[in-house]
């Protein structure tokens, strides 16, 4: 998705990942382009957070 995303000119886009995603596979995610991981039981305001966090500080 990343290098799609990239050939398309949207490089800046930010992968997220949520669902039930096996923990073991998490570095894997990661490493393919995901900028932040959402299981389930995530808190949703907290997840909000944490993205704008992010999306603020690559400004």
């Amino acid at each position: 998705l990343k290098e799609a995303l990239k050939k398309l000119g949207h490089a800046d886009m930010l992968i997220v990942a949520g669902g039930v995603i096996p923990p073991q596979d998490y570095d894997a995610v990661l490493a393919a382009g995901a900028a932040e991981i959402f299981p389930p039981g995530t808190v949703i305001p907290e997840a909000a957070n944490r993205l704008m966090d992010r999306l603020l500080a690559d400004q």
